[in-house]
């Protein structure tokens, strides 16, 4: 147990270092080397634990899904909410800025950082999809909804969303923003063929 919590510990001083180097310096000018002296290791126990700098910002970029999809597992198996209350709640937790903190989302939508932002972007997508899936289908065997292709509607709209609501896009003023959202919904309740204003309501209750 001991040498696993051993392993564990220094894995992550990797990726905590990693993770800084990467904030500061952008990832494409950061080398292995850059994190080997940040964390006073040897190349031999870097490439130990890791095969390549893209495989530590591949684990990075797991840390900032990983929370969401924590939460939204979470929601998945609330009996005590309705579907569309866990279809919403599913939504409202894909905003990473909450996960990793504002700071944190500046660097990230820095240019340097490009390729970390399209990952980011990217893995909350295709780890996502799965879940709203299966919300989506518990909302069809309860008769709540109607929805023919759950999986590419799915997918369709969590790009959609994640795209138009970062910042690191579109910078928009709080009431683009709020139309964005109103929009997005509006989407959504199409997606589902249910009756206008539906989830609009539902959100706008959410929010007192």
């Amino acid at each position: 147990m001991r040498v696993i919590k051993e392993y564990d510990e220094r894995k992550k001083e990797i990726l905590d270092s990693a993770e800084r180097l990467f904030n500061t310096k952008g990832y494409e000018n950061c080398t292995v080397n850059d994190i080997l002296k940040e964390v006073s290791i040897a190349k031999g126990t870097f490439y130990y634990y890791f095969k390549s700098k893209q495989e530590v910002l591949d684990e990075i970029v797991n840390r900032y899904t990983e929370v969401v999809i924590n939460r939204v597992h979470e929601i998945l198996e609330d009996q005590n909410i309705s579907p569309e209350e866990k279809l919403l709640g599913a939504f409202m937790s894909m905003q990473v800025h909450q996960q990793v903190g504002d700071s944190m989302m500046e660097e990230i939508h820095k240019a340097e950082n490009a390729l970390l932002h399209q990952k980011v972007l990217n893995q909350m997508v295709e780890a996502m999809t799965p879940y709203l899936v299966k919300i989506v289908e518990e909302g069809i065997q309860k008769k709540v909804w109607m929805c023919r292709y759950p999986q590419q509607y799915m997918q369709i709209f969590l790009a959609s969303a994640l795209t138009l609501t970062d910042d690191g896009i579109f910078n928009l003023d709080a009431e683009d923003q709020l139309k964005v959202m109103a929009v997005l919904i509006s989407v959504l309740e199409k997606m589902l063929e249910v009756p206008e204003d539906s989830f609009m309501n539902l959100f706008m209750r959410n929010q007192e």
